[in-house]
């Protein structure tokens, strides 16, 4: 299935992209403080390489190490840190839909045809080894020796902003990985030896924190920085809370994940992370955390969030700090949803089988609003996708508007979606307005934290039921009068 190498490291892929002109080195002095951010939002919207800034500094004062940023800011990179070109990825997206819900094997045959998905399920289980990259120096308990961005001028003080957080819920044991949780959660920098996790109560980081406080002890946690790609890609994808990031990232990566021991904490990490943070967050301790400038183009609300308090630094002999923006759209995170919206598509079919397509369009923070492409057979059925499509995905809770199409609709052209809401949809009729439900905080538009509205826009061809008026017809022209128009145009209008 992967057209590219595997890459068990950062470095490897940054060797990758490097290979490819796809990386460029800034020797001039760039400061951590805001500036940063805007030399990464400029390359992004260019379409441009992965950075590393090699003289990264903080109010004048150099940096302790190198900073890597941009790394997933074309599409086409997103999809290379999955081992795929870009036009692989809807194939690969039908082989993750298998992988969950296999069919039933008949005959030998059919068994020997499915080795790639046995290959991958083999692939999904973690490699436990003694040592690894990611413990080569054990650090001084310093926050401040690692080169944290404060990305935009409002922002309460440094963020962490690529953390893969590793977490497992109370009761459970350290080698049961299938139980782990990977999250990318921003994390505030509070003191040398103090960050502030933000996870919201949704994210499997929370489940496993409320887990642990129930029980009145501190939980466990552990943080990678500068991880492999496909650690990164699948502590950021939406999966189902059955389904570990940990063991998935083997089959995004082709190859195991190797796991070593914490130092200090009874976690399994990864062994080939550039940084590890390793840490406890103790029940009721909490602090403020923000603001912060979001991928809502606004800067959130103070809120209280749990404390880590670090136990243990440890990281490679020379490391590397991998750092993102988020902001309005475009931004990384953007970049990485228009890929997982390709990637997600088959899986979602799978459980809708009448969606044809579906887009989340970028500008509307990827996930508040969704366009689906549906063949429709029946009266109501596009309202039945809506409610389907809410209840599917913790992520999908989040969508605050969806806007239902015919196949003869391309869900990706605003044209074509404003002339079927247009033409197809009565506002009395056709829209549907549900009240508390669940919202992202940091959706300002909500009238309480945590809950708000959906609405649900049916502009699809209304049939049975649905009205009592005959539907127009769709004008066309005969497909070969098309054709030869185009043969007499293509010399004139060169």
């Amino acid at each position: 299935m992967r057209s590219l190498p595997v890459f068990p490291d950062l470095r490897a892929f940054l060797t990758h992209a490097e290979g490819r002109g796809d990386l460029v080195h800034i020797a001039d002095p760039v400061d951590l403080r805001h500036e940063m951010t805007a030399v990464q939002l400029a390359a992004l919207r260019a379409g441009g390489p992965v950075l590393r800034f090699n003289a990264a500094q903080h109010c004048g004062r150099p940096a302790a190490m190198p900073v890597v940023a941009n790394l997933f800011g074309t599409p086409d990179r997103v999809a290379a840190g999955l081992g795929l070109s870009l036009d692989q990825v809807s194939a690969f997206g039908e082989f993750l839909a298998a992988l969950r819900s296999p069919a039933p094997v008949e005959g030998m045959r059919d068994t020997l045809s499915r080795w790639p998905v046995l290959r991958a399920a083999l692939q999904s289980r973690p490699k436990l080894l003694r040592r690894g990259p990611a413990q080569e120096v054990s650090a001084p308990l310093d926050l401040s020796l690692i080169p944290v961005q404060t990305p935009w001028p409002g922002d309460a003080g440094p963020l962490i902003t690529w953390p893969v957080v590793v977490t497992r819920p109370q009761g459970s044991d350290a080698g049961q990985v299938a139980r782990y949780n990977l999250g990318v959660y921003r994390a505030q920098v509070i003191g040398p030896d103090r960050l502030i996790l933000r996870w919201l109560a949704h994210r499997g980081g929370a489940a496993h924190h409320r887990s642990w406080a129930r029980a009145g002890e501190p939980m466990p946690v552990a943080i990678a920085l500068g991880a492999d790609p496909a650690t990164l890609l699948s502590a950021a994808l939406p999966l189902p809370e059955t389904v570990s990031e940990l063991s998935f990232s083997g089959v995004l990566r082709g190859a195991r994940a190797e796991l070593v021991a914490a130092k200090t904490v009874p976690l399994l990490v990864p062994a080939n992370a550039e940084i590890v943070l390793e840490g406890w967050v103790h029940p009721g301790e909490t602090a403020p955390e923000g603001p912060f400038g979001d991928h809502t183009g606004y800067y959130n609300a103070v809120e209280p969030f749990p404390v880590m308090r670090l136990s243990a630094i440890t990281h490679r002999r020379d490391p590397l700090y991998l750092t993102t923006v988020t902001g309005r759209p475009p931004d990384e995170p953007s970049v990485i949803g228009e890929v997982f919206n390709t990637l997600a598509l088959p899986v979602i079919r799978a459980q809708i089988p009448e969606v044809t397509d579906l887009w989340l369009p970028p500008a509307a923070c990827s996930y508040r609003m969704a366009v689906v492409q549906i063949d429709k057979r029946y009266p109501g059925q596009a309202r039945r996708v809506m409610l389907a499509l809410w209840g599917m995905l913790a992520q999908f809770s989040y969508t605050k508007t969806i806007i239902v199409v015919d196949r003869d609709i391309d869900p990706r052209s605003w044209d074509d979606i404003a002339w079927a809401m247009a033409t197809r949809m009565d506002p009395a009729r056709d829209v549907m307005l549900i009240d508390g439900t669940p919202m992202d905080y940091l959706d300002f538009a909500s009238p309480r934290e945590g809950l708000a509205g959906k609405m649900g826009i049916d502009a699809t061809t209304k049939i049975g039921a649905e009205t009592t008026r005959d539907w127009g017809q769709v004008m066309e022209l005969d497909p070969v009068h098309a054709t030869r128009a185009e043969a007499l145009l293509r010399g004139v209008l060169r």
